[in-house]
């Protein structure tokens, strides 16, 4: 038991510590994969571009670094900046979306990119508090683990 607690605490160190030296490569990817998934984006049932319409939902953002971003994809040239990038979905028209400068003042104007690295580097201090109070339970359990063991060993059992 003690043996499998410990492969299981190491593999957990393991992943903390990859984690941490490879965020900037972590961003990097994120940063390059929300660009496909705008390039790409076609607003059907696609879950890239239904990922994308959530994350600028919720996080009240539009494109990667700012709303400009849409101008070079293949959907603004066809329907404009998406719907999902509107302050307000009632104010917003086809004919908005379409003019750059008509959409700066309806859509969001922040890029989402900056919003979901810094919303997730601020919840990094509760999964590192987290991960590190499990750590501790494990330490404590292969501990007593092993305490027990070496009780079991010293006091043999009567076979009956």
């Amino acid at each position: 038991y003690a043996m499998l607690l410990s492969l299981i605490f190491l593999i957990v160190l393991v992943a903390a510590i990859v984690g941490f030296v490879f965020r900037h490569e972590i961003k990097t990817s994120f940063e390059s994969n929300l660009e496909l998934a705008l390039k790409d984006y076609n607003a059907t049932a696609d879950p890239h571009s239904e990922a994308v319409d959530t994350i600028q939902r919720t996080l009240h953002c539009c494109g990667v670094q700012n709303y400009s971003d849409w101008e070079k994809t293949e959907y603004f040239s066809q329907k404009g900046i998406p719907s999902s990038c509107c302050k307000n979905q009632n104010d917003c028209s086809e004919q908005d979306l379409k003019d750059p400068n008509k959409a700066q003042l309806k859509v969001f104007v922040n890029g989402c990119f900056f919003l979901v690295t810094s919303t997730m580097e601020s919840k990094m201090s509760v999964v590192a508090g987290i991960s590190f109070g499990i750590a501790c339970f494990q330490l404590i359990g292969i501990i007593l683990s092993c305490c027990l063991s070496r009780y079991i060993t010293n006091n043999q059992y009567e076979m009956v």
